[in-house]
């Protein structure tokens, strides 16, 4: 599926979404729709949410009630087939995920050609293309033991991206990186933007998110309290938690 071809459709959208962890209330009535192409950042401090909503996008996580509609595929608390959602929906973790045993190429190859049963001679090819895209050309036969953080994290990315998803999940990619390295991963989502990539993205680096962001969602307690313009909501939000959450940064 190229990208574009879902232009101004949705290619995600979640109705009155429902998550509970025991008692605990987790999601509360999440309504949220991502256009194609559209860069969604969500904000808020620990514990609101954020990467719970990711998780259950994904099918990581079993929802209590509502709707996740990917494309015209309507997901309920009943649904099954997560394999066929995850061909259009990729996901990069914190904790990068790769495989020891395997080297960086051999990473990159297994989920396309196992899982989608594609050439492994095409996949390469396109896999080498995003390895120069990302700047680790030189590291396709490397071990992730050889890796710093920052390159097994675009290595990651590249990974999903090599499945060719229509829709990119972003869970905190760079919070378990030391921070002068933080930047090389940041550059790369933000050039996947500038190519028109559909990305919803948990993050706490403000400034990054108010530079790639078209839209700002800011969640607590596991509510979307507010939804707005990047800019905006970071010079005039609305809410008066919005305004405590963003008093504890500076710009």
């Amino acid at each position: 599926m190229e990208l574009g071809e879902f232009v101004d459709k949705y290619i995600l959208q979640l109705k009155n979404l429902q998550k509970y962890y025991g008692q605990m209330h987790a999601l509360k009535n999440i309504n949220l729709s991502v256009k194609s192409g559209e860069v969604v950042v969500i904000l808020g401090p620990s514990g609101c949410g954020k990467s719970t909503m990711l998780r259950c996008v994904n099918g990581l996580e079993h929802i209590a009630g509502g709707e996740i509609i990917i494309h015209d595929q309507v997901i309920t608390k009943d649904f099954k087939d997560w394999t066929k959602i995850r061909q259009y929906v990729g996901m990069v973790f914190q904790s990068y995920e790769l495989f020891d045993h395997m080297n960086v190429i051999d990473n990159i190859l297994l989920g396309p050609v196992k899982a989608q049963k594609r050439d492994k001679k095409e996949v390469e090819k396109e896999a080498d293309m995003w390895l120069a895209k990302v700047g680790l050309s030189e590291k396709k036969y490397a071990y992730p033991k050889e890796l710093s953080g920052g390159q097994k994290q675009r290595i990651a990315i590249v990974r999903a991206l090599c499945m060719n998803p229509d829709l990119m999940l972003f869970d905190e990619v760079t919070a378990a990186l030391d921070p002068e390295i933080v930047r090389e991963v940041l550059d790369v989502i933000i050039n996947l933007a500038k190519e028109g990539m559909t990305m919803l993205i948990v993050t706490h680096e403000m400034e990054f998110a108010r530079a790639v962001a078209d839209k700002i969602v800011f969640m607590d307690a596991g509510e979307i309290v507010e939804e707005s313009a990047p800019e905006e909501f970071f010079t005039n939000p609305k809410s008066e938690r919005a305004k405590k959450f963003l008093n504890l940064f500076s710009f």
